[in-house]
């Protein structure tokens, strides 16, 4: 069938439509990893969005069972240059073709990612529409999407997060309270060799989470805007929890922790979305290599009692931020990684290293990634 790629601008990217039959809605953005397509896709942060992947062949070594990072597909769509429809692996279950038809995802393959991505870099993410059906009138569509509402105007959290508390058992000796922003699988397998988990919704009060009688709380990744007027609950509950216990947030838990102490976010141009962006240490000089996956950063005044303590090599933008004397710290990327290297696994041990002191009445280690 035919496939169209339409983008607010006007332009209008002729392919084959592959996946399921319809129309998806949302921004275009790109992940420019080699591998790890089944994570991306399961990827609860790429909800509300257009997933378009850099890596000219998808779906070489197809999908298995074991490396979703949720239960379904996240993004509305998916564009790439080619898919591979005879994928070969020993663990493979399905195709790629496969598996965006069994989550009702259209996709659209045969165009330039390349230029796609130049464009992209140039003028930023856009709002966009995936056709994958003959005879469609494009005029039309080219309406919709300028007319269309941001999909970050509505509270993607709240579509991501849990409804209610789970458990999680683990083996370790500690509890932790996980606020779920649309959390990835890998977050709470990198926590449970250390602790129990209880898995919560975003906009848990804080007395149900003093209930839990936690050891630490942990803030997870999420899909949207980190400022979105839904989630001033949610900042507020961190700020009260902070007092208490030792925390720890990743990618949205980053931005969210930096508001609830006086920063601010703004979106940028095309976000970092990829397993290979360069994490400098402002201590150490080192430099890590990191898994990464959002469309805001923050903006941090100096009279602030959150400092930043890595930075983007490439663009400076700020990484991890720590609380000057509670013991609180966060990530802007994802140290579980996967897809990804596991340079920065260290967080999740330097956190656990916070709770441990914190029950022992010590006082806060300094963070060591």
């Amino acid at each position: 069938m035919d496939g169209k790629l339409v983008l607010e601008d006007g332009t209008v990217v002729e392919g084959k439509g592959f996946g399921s039959v319809g129309a998806a809605y949302g921004e275009l953005v790109f992940n420019t990893s080699m591998t790890g397509y089944q994570e991306a896709l399961t990827d609860p942060s790429y909800m509300g969005q257009i997933l378009m992947f850099t890596y000219p062949l998808i779906g070489n070594y197809g999908i298995n069972s074991d490396d979703s990072e949720s239960s379904s597909i996240k993004p509305r769509g998916v564009v790439v240059k080619e898919h591979c429809i005879t994928p070969s692996h020993r663990k493979s279950v399905l195709s790629f073709e496969e598996f965006l038809k069994e989550n009702d995802i259209p996709g659209i393959f045969g165009v330039d990612t390349r230029i796609l991505t130049q464009k992209i870099r140039t003028r930023g993410t856009m709002k966009a529409a995936l056709i994958c059906d003959d005879g469609v009138d494009i005029e039309s569509i080219k309406e919709e999407v300028r007319n269309m509402p941001h999909p970050f105007k509505s509270n993607l959290v709240e579509k991501a997060s849990c409804k209610g508390a789970i458990k999680h058992d683990g083996k370790g000796k500690h509890r932790i309270a996980l606020i779920d922003c649309g959390v990835k699988k890998s977050i709470i397998d990198v926590l449970l060799p250390y602790s129990d988990v209880i898995q919560v919704p975003y906009n848990t009060s804080a007395d149900d989470i003093y209930e839990f009688e936690p050891d630490g709380v942990v803030i997870s990744n999420g899909p949207g805007d980190p400022s979105h007027p839904r989630l001033v609950s949610t900042i507020e509950v961190i700020r009260e929890l902070s007092n208490d216990f030792p925390v720890f947030g990743v990618c949205m838990g980053h931005q969210l922790i930096a508001q609830a102490f006086g920063a601010k976010t703004y979106k940028m141009k095309f976000g970092h979305r990829g397993a290979n962006h360069p994490v400098k240490d402002l201590r150490t000089g080192r430099i890590y290599i990191t898994t990464q996956n959002h469309g805001y950063a923050l903006s941090i005044e100096e009279d602030l009692d959150i400092k930043p303590i890595q930075i983007n090599a490439n663009d400076g933008t700020f990484e991890s931020i720590a609380h000057q004397e509670l013991p609180l710290f966060s990530v802007q990327y994802h140290p579980e990684a996967n897809p990804g290297p596991l340079d920065t696994i260290g967080a999740v041990e330097a956190f656990f290293k916070m709770v441990e002191g914190k029950k022992e009445n010590k006082k806060c280690p300094n963070v060591k990634i």
